[in-house]
């Protein structure tokens, strides 16, 4: 049974922490999921829940601040649950208790996000802050370890230097937006940073001596190393590339061509290791992340890798 006691300070509590409300895909997986272990609905249980989401709706804590806030964009979401709900109800009085029950999550959902978008501008503000301090020190953190593992296998000093002036580079430019109170567009320039540091960590630590540096217990440990580094590379074609592919035909289409390699490298890599060849998998792997550096380097961007 879920109890619903949101007040106004509880979610401006969670906001500022960095938990913020569950998302609408979360809340609706979360019941799947329960759903799916209870088996049978319970007709009574679900009596409790409808009107338990009722009050939620109309006379909690979280309704009133709503309410209060005059924001259309919550209001919107407000009145978007209160219809589902109604149809719920319906469901329920039609014997359908499954749709009834996926209904209320969806109700849920909505309801959650018109708290979200109620939420004081200060609350919201400071979010935004806590955030971006939390994702700068991760930055911090990762960029010492990066020159540690440097300094380890004694690199190139230029790879290094290029590497950290990167993501110096970012850093400053988050310091300038936020110094502006841009905390939400310095946070995006902390992930470039964040991921930048990343790659080049992984990309140290790759090549001959990459199993005696992290010395894997496999070669099944060392693929699910080789998936996250190429997961990091995906995302950094999104945070680097994006926007310079957007307005530039020719680019966008060398890009598309290093990427479509890259994700039949990694579907294979995928394959042989459902086979548990793992070393095959891994050395796909490898490949499909240098295709997914070509593309950002032939963007004009430097990355180590």
């Amino acid at each position: 049974m879920e109890k619903f006691m949101l007040k106004a300070g509880l979610v401006a509590a969670a906001l500022t922490a960095g938990q913020g409300l569950m998302a609408p895909a979360a809340v609706a997986q979360e019941s799947a999921a329960t759903r799916l272990s209870a088996g049978k609905i319970d007709k009574d249980q679900l009596l409790f829940n409808m009107e338990s989401v009722g009050k939620l709706l109309e006379s909690s804590s979280a309704a009133r601040q709503v309410e209060s806030s005059k924001a259309p964009e919550a209001l919107a979401r407000r009145d978007r649950a209160r219809e589902i709900y109604k149809s719920a109800k319906a469901s329920l009085n039609a014997g359908d208790l499954e749709k009834a029950n996926s209904q209320l999550a969806e109700v849920r959902a909505a309801f959650f996000e018109a708290v979200r978008l109620a939420a004081p501008e200060e609350v919201t503000a400071k979010k935004l802050e806590a955030d971006y301090r939390a994702r700068l020190d991760s930055v911090n953190a990762l960029l010492g370890a990066y020159r540690r593992v440097a300094s380890e296998k004694g690199s190139a000093s230029k790879t290094v230097s290029e590497t950290v002036a990167q993501i110096d580079k970012s850093v400053a430019e988050a310091a300038r937006l936020a110094q502006g109170g841009k905390y939400k567009e310095g946070r995006a320039e902390l992930d470039r940073a964040y991921l930048v540091a990343k790659a080049g960590i992984s990309s140290l630590r790759s090549g001959d001596t990459l199993v005696r540096s992290l010395n894997f217990a496999n070669k099944e440990e060392e693929y699910q190393y080789e998936i996250d580094r190429n997961d990091t590379h995906q995302m950094l074609i999104k945070v680097l590339v994006e926007e310079k592919r957007a307005g530039n035909p020719m680019l966008d289409q060398q890009v598309q061509g290093f990427v479509a390699r890259a994700k039949e490298l990694r579907s294979s890599a995928e394959a042989a290791a459902a086979k548990r060849d793992h070393a095959q998998a891994v050395k796909l792997l490898e490949e499909s992340t240098v295709e997914l550096v070509r593309a950002i380097r032939n963007a004009g961007i430097y990355i180590p890798g």
